[in-house]
């Protein structure tokens, strides 16, 4: 009798701690979530892959542009300081910060030597990824990885905000992170390009396509290992203090959404 009271409060104990935001998931085990330090300010940031190049297999599941519409709406939902979009295409892209109102800078990755024109429908830009802000950005840098597998070049891009903040994404290579692979080539480049930023306010995230993480000394690493779609393969890293990890699922691109929040270092 006393131990079904005790499982009883427990199971009410978890129900009102979660009805209150005070509990995250991971791994499918529920563990009291951290809140920014007070007086720190907070930020937040979205992460996506849309499948929008028109020519991998996922894109029907677009059915473009309700992509277009439900990243908008969940950029809106969220009221993130900073998204980073994978599988992108430039004018998608224009399009979604006219929409929201975010400055934004875009990196064309080459395909078989020339930039990717997306197709189905054509007029949409160019293929590659991207980093959204609420602030204005200052500066913004990317460049491709020395390898790559296949004919689709990889490459990183950070920006920095006008509040002194680095936001960064990539898409790594699919071979696998086997010991000399290109994927895990770039991986060491990435915690490199992370590594530079050392000492400022830092936030990655992007579809790293493997699970081990890329993150340089001194910042954490979040992935959506528990997310419903392509579990495990996009990750985050930074230094926001109490760093939380929502997962949402995604109708209309084959990842689900990652919301990074937590507070800015000092």
């Amino acid at each position: 009798m006393i131990r079904f009271l005790l499982m009883h409060l427990r199971v009410l104990l978890v129900g009102c701690l979660a009805a209150a935001g005070l509990l995250s998931f991971s791994g499918g085990a529920a563990v009291a979530a951290t809140r920014p330090p007070a007086g720190r300010p907070p930020y937040s940031l979205l992460q996506m892959n849309l499948c929008l190049s028109g020519y991998a297999g996922c894109y029907g599941k677009t059915q473009y542009p309700k992509i277009l519409d439900e990243t908008v709406e969940r950029i809106q939902a969220n009221d993130v300081n900073a998204v980073t979009l994978n599988e992108a295409c430039s004018g998608d892209v224009a399009q979604i910060a006219e929409r929201t109102g975010y400055h934004y800078r875009f990196a064309t990755v080459i395909y078989n030597g020339a930039p990717l024109a997306c197709k189905t429908p054509s007029g949409r830009g160019e293929f590659g990824n991207a980093v959204l802000t609420k602030e204005a950005i200052r500066a913004a840098e990317d460049a491709p990885y020395s390898v790559f597998s296949g004919v689709e070049q990889r490459r990183w891009l950070c920006v920095t905000t006008a509040r002194g903040v680095d936001v960064c994404t990539s898409h790594l290579s699919t071979d696998g992170e086997a010991p000399g692979s290109a994927n895990s080539t770039q991986c060491a480049e990435l915690v490199q390009v992370l590594a530079s930023r050392a000492g400022r306010p830092v936030v990655f995230a992007g579809d790293v396509n493997r699970r081990t993480s890329c993150a340089s000394e001194g910042l954490w690493t979040l992935t959506d290992a528990t997310a419903s779609q392509a579990p495990g393969i996009q990750h985050a890293y930074g230094n926001l203090t109490g760093p939380e990890l929502e997962i949402e699922r995604t109708t209309y691109t084959d990842h689900d959404a990652l919301v990074i929040r937590g507070g800015l270092p000092k």
